[in-house]
């Protein structure tokens, strides 16, 4: 039996996503997640045959939860489940260690031949989206590396840096004190081995970060 875990924030595209495998597929223990931290304490207690990643949910914020995970677990197959279907973002996805992409709008028949392939390990992409994929370089394949190393409150202050606030601001946006920030910035810039703001905003934006929702 294989042990899937369904990571999206929404419970009613999650109770989707079951029903669509418990169609296409037979003998599948199924858990869910709903942001990063829990999906990181399931992956810490159980022994997981396939992450199902929404790019979106709380504390993944496009490519972070991705790099974090795969850092964390390297031998984790994990695919992407996302409304997003960019053939550049798709690129990223799958050149920083993704074993496929899923789209959202998904049938159930796609859904488990996706499923399927992947735990064969395979790569899965969707019909039509394989040629229009590009290979990334070392240079992009190095810098997801090192923000893969950054802790997650480091990466909510790296992208509020991409938007330009000051240390004040941020502290404010995230509730911590502005020298709590400082260090923060302090550690962002030792990891990903530069020594500035705009080459920190530069590094986001390669990334396609995109600030936290506070909530």
């Amino acid at each position: 039996m294989a042990t899937l875990l369904i990571a999206d924030d929404h419970p009613l595209y999650r109770d989707a996503l079951k029903g669509a495998l418990s169609v296409s597929l037979q003998d599948l223990k199924l858990l869910e997640s709903s942001d990063l931290p829990e999906t990181i304490e399931i992956l810490e207690q159980t022994e997981i045959d396939l992450l199902l990643l929404d790019l979106h949910m709380p504390g993944s914020n496009d490519l972070f939860g991705l790099l974090h995970i795969l850092k964390l677990y390297p031998d984790l197959p994990v695919a992407v489940v996302s409304g997003t279907e960019d053939p550049l973002i798709i690129s990223k996805i799958v050149g920083v260690g993704a074993l496929g992409f899923i789209p959202k709008t998904a049938s159930s028949a796609e859904i488990g031949e996706a499923i399927k392939a992947i735990l064969a390990g395979d790569v899965w992409l969707p019909e039509g989206l394989s040629d229009s994929i590009e290979e990334v370089d070392e240079a992009f394949s190095q810098l997801a590396d090192n923000v893969a190393s950054l802790t997650p409150s480091q990466y909510k202050v790296l992208c509020f840096m991409r938007e330009g606030l000051l240390n004040k601001q941020i502290g404010y946006n995230l509730d911590i004190a502005e020298a709590t920030v400082k260090a923060h910035v302090t550690a962002i810039f030792r990891k990903l081995g530069i020594n500035n703001r705009t080459q920190a905003v530069l590094i986001a934006s390669q990334l396609e970060l995109e600030p936290p929702v506070k909530s």
